[in-house]
């Protein structure tokens, strides 16, 4: 077989420019795309491939580890044609708020007067001025800098006249008693590491800067783990709502047991709602983590990838359900992935230009259908069936007339295998079109992993889940997590009982 000449990208001068992090990164995903590509090699021995299309297949293996390194991260696509849906116009501008008081409603406001003393002479006659009860204002906003307290606390203590015996002040209720450290600086270290994703290293370097040194890190963990089992009701109220919702949305992505674990690929599972998401790290990508929740479930639809752990988990829940006849699970994939094999054919083929338009008039009616009734959901929806169908014709006559082999025809095929399942929210206004919003409920842990690297003990992978999940709950209903945690502790400390981020919404 003749040598295959390519150009991959990695000059030497890129990659000088690099930081130590990156080049980890970088040698990370090209460690794991060669090992993909092996893979597919001895598969592609096993079926007979002759010469020239394992070189038209490695060419493409090659761009597409180029693209993977260097290539555009956005899927973003400007469509070539106006056909009269979008008329051009621009969005009328929100009026600017010129006052950082109107702007910022929930930030206090501290007055400060400037005056003159003495009382300044008048410039006309030369009398002393006197004050006229007018301002002239201006705004700024400024900064408090975080302060580290030492908090004292003394209990009294009482004794009587008989000297027989000696009572002592109550202690009050707290997340950790007897800890050094208050309810507060618990919060606080928990919600930087997983609302902020700071670690908890770079979160002891910033309290040195503000003159608290030598703050011990293990022991800030071991609060974040304290906190985690504190508020732990949450994160099973979350999982009971899970269990009673008829639409879920799931997936999953690699998170790293550092040590305490045979196995160090762990994963973290998610499955939500349009108002909650339940997370837990386990120690396997089988179908079988599925399979507990959905028989556990009152889920009447499963909207995921087509990764088949997801549809092994739907075949046995099903089983179950038919045994009990109650309703079964039907799958619906996301539109996203299908729309994303595309759009890593563009601009290569032009072809696919066809099909990135028609998805996106497909979305244009989706965000139309947001906020809207079920009947007008579905009304929208009625409209985006004639583009799928024109997708799938074009799509069959297509097929025949490149490579099985080649990533193009392999997007074809994905679009053509899993039509009816792409196109099942069509008929349910209830189901969305893509899974795009769970994978925004891991994107936290994704970019966590990336600074914190994984985590040293099942216990830490726990705190994770319980955190992330209650955390991303607050952010998928619109609620400020450190406010919600601060009436939490306060309330659950007082005697209440637990609540979730959208109780506490009701009533807030």
């Amino acid at each position: 077989m003749d040598q295959i000449e390519f150009n991959s990208g990695l000059k030497a001068t890129k990659l000088e420019s690099l930081s130590k992090e990156a080049l980890i990164q970088k040698y990370t995903v090209v460690e794991s795309e060669l090992a993909r590509v092996v893979r597919e090699l001895y598969l592609l021995k096993n079926q007979n491939v002759n010469d020239e299309q394992l070189q038209f297949i490695l060419a493409e293996q090659i761009q597409s580890l180029t693209d993977t390194i260097y290539g555009k991260k956005s899927e973003r696509y400007k469509r070539s044609v106006n056909n009269g849906d979008d008329n051009g116009s621009k969005k009328e501008a929100k009026p600017r708020l010129k006052k950082l008081s109107e702007r910022y409603p929930n930030i206090p406001v501290r007055e400060e007067y400037i005056e003159l003393e003495p009382l300044p002479d008048c410039p006309c006659c030369g009398k002393t001025m006197i004050d006229s009860d007018m301002t002239e204002d201006s705004e700024q906003l400024t900064v408090i800098p975080k302060k580290y307290e030492i908090i004292k606390t003394k209990r009294v203590k009482y004794v009587c006249e008989c000297h027989q015996a000696i009572v002592t002040a109550p202690t009050m209720a707290r997340i950790a008693p007897g800890s050094t450290y208050s309810d507060e600086m618990i919060t606080d270290v928990a919600l930087s590491k997983y609302c902020d994703l700071i670690p908890i290293n770079r979160y002891t370097a910033m309290a040195e800067r503000s003159g608290l040194i030598d703050l011990p890190a293990n022991s800030l963990i071991e609060t974040t783990h304290v906190f985690a089992d504190f508020v732990s009701p949450v994160y099973t109220l979350i999982k009971q709502g899970i269990l009673e919702s008829r639409v879920l949305k799931a997936d999953e992505t690699p998170h790293r047991m550092l040590e305490g674990s045979d196995r160090k690929s762990w994963y973290l599972w998610g499955f939500s709602t349009d108002s909650l998401c339940f997370l837990e790290c386990r120690d396997t990508r089988s179908g079988d983590i599925a399979s507990d929740i959905l028989i556990k479930s009152k889920c009447e639809v499963l909207v995921t990838d087509v990764y088949a752990g997801y549809g092994k988990a739907i075949r046995v829940a099903n089983e179950i359900r038919q045994s009990s006849q109650a309703p079964l699970i039907a799958p619906a994939h996301c539109n996203a992935h299908a729309r994303r094999n595309f759009f890593k054919m563009w601009p290569k083929y032009k072809e696919a230009e066809f099909y990135l338009d028609h998805y996106h008039e497909i979305y244009q009616l989706n965000s139309k259908s947001k906020a809207q009734a079920p009947p007008q959901v579905l009304e929208l929806r009625s409209q985006m069936l004639p583009r799928f169908e024109a997708m799938k014709a074009r799509a069959m006559a297509e097929l025949g007339q490149y490579s099985l082999k080649g990533k193009y025809a392999k997007a074809l095929n994905y679009f053509l295998k899993n039509y009816n399942t792409l196109t099942f929210f069509l008929t349910d206004a209830d189901v969305p079109i893509d899974n795009n919003a769970q994978e925004r409920n891991l994107r936290s842990h994704v970019v966590g992993r990336k600074t914190w690297y994984g985590t040293h003990s099942k216990q830490g992978a726990l705190t994770a889940a319980i955190l992330f999940s209650i955390i991303e709950t607050c952010k998928l209903i619109g609620v400020n997590p450190r406010q919600y945690f601060e009436e939490l502790v306060k309330d659950m400390l007082a005697g209440a009982k637990p609540y979730t981020p959208a109780e506490y919404q009701k009533t807030h």
